[in-house]
């Protein structure tokens, strides 16, 4: 038996669809009636998920689980021969990912970068290339010119910045993350902070190792993820890296 895997965020007004306890029941319920198993993030802001199942209980949540949010799901997918998930967890939290800085979403409009653009955006020498995850991820793998900011959790990356970025010298600041998440928040909090030209990969390294051949790819190593198969190579399959317990998506 094969387990799809599935990623998906959003950041929406979900208050404007409902209470949050109400969505988080109905959520809980479509994922144990088609036996699926995973975390939702709920937050005021949006939603933030990394689910499995059967394919075709997989394909019948998604259709539930729209229903729910009010929206059309971008999901990216892999395959696994194992359950990589063992429970049912819906959150409701402060936000879907951890930044604690007041962040305008709407200024991250106009920076995403399509993974066919990514390669000659971060061999440019003129771009910085930031890596928005934690230390043990960048160690595991990371992008060719990537920059390590050796943190611990997200929500350290602002420091990072402000004590090695100066918008008056980094002209171009490119970023990445595992689904692209963290990048969403990060890309209009730089915006933000005045940095003029702000790239984000576009769904992530995972979206990136999907549609990006291995002749041509600018990934080096294996990329962690947040289930039972701690990371996934080149090809999307599960990698050699041991697990430390990153838990910062």
């Amino acid at each position: 038996m094969s387990f799809q895997i599935i990623t998906f965020y959003e950041f929406k007004e979900l208050k404007q669809i409902g209470d949050l306890e109400a969505i988080k029941n109905s959520l809980e319920g479509a994922m144990r009636e088609n036996s699926i198993f995973g975390t939702i993030i709920l937050a005021a802001e949006g939603f933030n998920s990394t689910v499995s199942g059967e394919p075709k209980n997989i394909a019948e949540f998604v259709k539930i689980a729209e229903i729910i949010l009010q929206t059309k799901l971008k999901y990216k997918y892999s395959f696994h021969s194992t359950k990589p998930f063992r429970r049912v967890h819906v959150k409701i939290k402060p936000e879907i990912v951890t930044l604690k800085r007041r962040v305008a979403i709407e200024k991250g409009t106009g920076t995403h970068v399509a993974p066919r653009r990514w390669n000659e955006i971060i061999e440019a020498e003129d771009v910085f290339v930031l890596d928005a995850r934690n230390d043990y991820e960048y160690r595991v793998g990371t992008f060719k010119n990537a920059v390590n900011p050796q943190t611990r959790k997200f929500s350290e990356l602002p420091d990072f910045v402000d004590q090695n970025l100066n918008p008056a010298r980094h002209k171009k600041v490119a970023m990445f993350c595992t689904g692209g998440v963290r990048c969403e928040k990060f890309a209009p909090f730089l915006k933000g902070l005045g940095f003029e030209q702000v790239y984000q990969l576009e769904g992530g390294i995972l979206k990136y190792l999907e549609e990006i051949p291995a002749s041509e790819s600018l990934w080096q190593g294996e990329c962690f993820v947040f289930d039972d198969r701690v990371t996934v190579d080149e090809n999307l399959e599960k990698g050699t890296a041991p697990d430390l317990s990153v838990t910062d998506e």
